[in-house]
């Protein structure tokens, strides 16, 4: 999921991830229509390959936030969006056919900060708030090549800074293993070090010194998007390929655990011996329709050898 204002360069991230236009005719409103602008969701599936591996992914945008003049009610339908889905999943988890579950829960939320303000803004804080308890999230400035090195420094310890001091958990990642490669190792230090990822996304070719580049041209120069010494694009994507199962993990473990526990909670059930006895008492329904059913394929199969018989 990628979420953050309008102008932030959302949208040509995406597409610079997957070499594709997911928005070829998207409508950009004008000021007069954003005063009742809509947070809408939009979902596409696309797919990515770093080194071989390739992923296969949804990608849910959400044009619209915090457009309109009041920002109150842009939070609620990205919040809702994500329950829909956790309550999709609880509801295919707790049928029959447990084995081939079809998994649309939000794994990871980019979140787009301004470059051009003094760090996160209130809506920023009040989102991540929100949120930060359902969701992995994943800070990120867009369009970085506003600004210096030294700014997008200074900026990534003031948008950190902000998340602690609000108590927001932001995603982060694992430590490596002893035995691990050293470097994997470094690779990701280097990860862990770059968050907020400061990044430029392009879909456009240029000629740099003989080679073609994806970048922005401009009279100084030219921004390369793929060049880890001009952002982080490179670092963002690794991040997305390599640890996309823990990213996994800790919505499954961690964030659909907590959706299920209050689910049962309001359900009448108590968060400890409740929870368990309803569990306890969901196995043994499960277990009961199991075996039903293979009484069922067993009569059928009688029935099916004995008409051949004949």
């Amino acid at each position: 999921m990628v979420v953050g204002e309008s102008g932030l360069g959302k949208s040509t991230l995406i597409n610079s991830l997957f070499l594709t236009d997911l928005y070829p005719e998207r409508h950009i409103p004008d000021a007069s229509e954003k005063i009742a602008q809509t947070v809408k969701i939009e979902a596409s599936t696309v797919e990515i390959e770093e080194r071989g591996v390739k992923l296969r992914l949804t990608v849910v945008d959400t044009p619209g936030f915090g457009d309109s003049i009041s920002s109150q009610n842009c939070i609620e339908p990205i919040m809702d969006y994500i329950d829909q889905q956790y309550e999709r999943y609880l509801q295919d988890e707790s049928g029959l056919n447990r084995r081939h579950i079809l998994d649309n829960r939000v794994h990871c939320c980019f979140y787009f900060v301004s470059p051009s303000g003094h760090g996160l803004k209130p809506l920023d804080i009040e989102f991540m708030r929100k949120v930060h308890h359902k969701i992995n999230i994943v800070p990120v400035l867009g369009k970085s090549d506003m600004l210096t090195m030294t700014e997008i420094k200074k900026l990534k310890r003031k948008v950190l800074d902000q998340i602690d001091e609000a108590g927001i958990q932001i995603y982060r990642l694992p430590d490596c293993d002893d035995d691990e490669d050293e470097d994997f190792k470094q690779q990701n230090k280097q990860l862990k070090e770059a968050i907020p990822f400061a990044v430029v996304g392009s879909t456009q070719l240029i000629e740099v010194r003989g080679k073609k580049v994806r970048g922005r041209l401009y009279p100084w120069g030219v921004v390369e998007v793929e060049n880890p010494e001009h952002c982080d694009f490179i670092k963002l994507r690794t991040m997305l390929i390599t640890h996309m199962q823990d990213l996994q993990e800790v919505t499954h473990d961690l964030h659909y655990e907590n959706f299920r526990a209050e689910k049962l909670a309001k359900s009448g059930k108590t968060p400890t011996g409740g929870v368990r006895a309803s569990t306890v008492e969901k196995d043994k329904l499960l277990a009961d329709k199991e075996v039903e059913l293979k009484k069922m394929q067993e009569m059928l199969s009688k029935m099916q050898a004995q008409m051949q018989s004949k």
